[in-house]
């Protein structure tokens, strides 16, 4: 039987480009483990996707994950189509420019083959508990490292 497993993400920047910080919040039945990281150089995107691959790395077996993030750039680009589009037309955008954050998507699309995933978009800094303690989180990992 396969794992249902609950993924809070989120990514933050101090600067934009700056120090970057990221948590997820993933959650199984009655458990719940936090994971959080660092980067000294990088963008609040980067941090947002970074997010979403450690917390779908920490899982052990094939799951269905459920991916709930504020960022409107992880969420569309897998419910718009955009990943599709992207890996369709050689990592272009539709504007013919290459696709930022390659390397990050690439690793986003090697693990989401290995789960069975959906992303779900919830409104940032707002009154979700799973999601303010992500932005915590990564908040935390900034200055922790400062």
């Amino acid at each position: 039987m396969e794992k249902t497993i609950i993924l809070y993400t989120d990514g933050a920047c101090s600067g934009n480009p700056g120090k970057g910080g990221w948590g997820a919040l993933l959650m199984y039945g009655g458990t719940t483990k936090e994971i959080s990281g660092f980067d000294p150089a990088t963008t609040n995107n980067r941090m947002e996707l970074m997010a979403a691959i450690k917390g779908l790395e920490a899982l052990k077996e094939p799951c269905h994950v459920k991916v709930h993030s504020d960022s409107s750039y992880l969420v569309n680009a897998i419910n718009e189509g955009w990943l599709k589009r992207w890996v369709a037309n050689g990592w272009k955008t539709a504007a013919k420019k290459p696709v930022e954050n390659i390397d990050l998507w690439q690793e986003i699309l090697k693990l989401i083959r290995l789960h069975r995933v959906t992303f779900h978009k919830v409104k940032g800094h707002s009154d979700n508990p799973y999601n303010n303690r992500c932005d915590e989180l990564a908040r935390l990992a900034i200055k922790d490292n400062s």
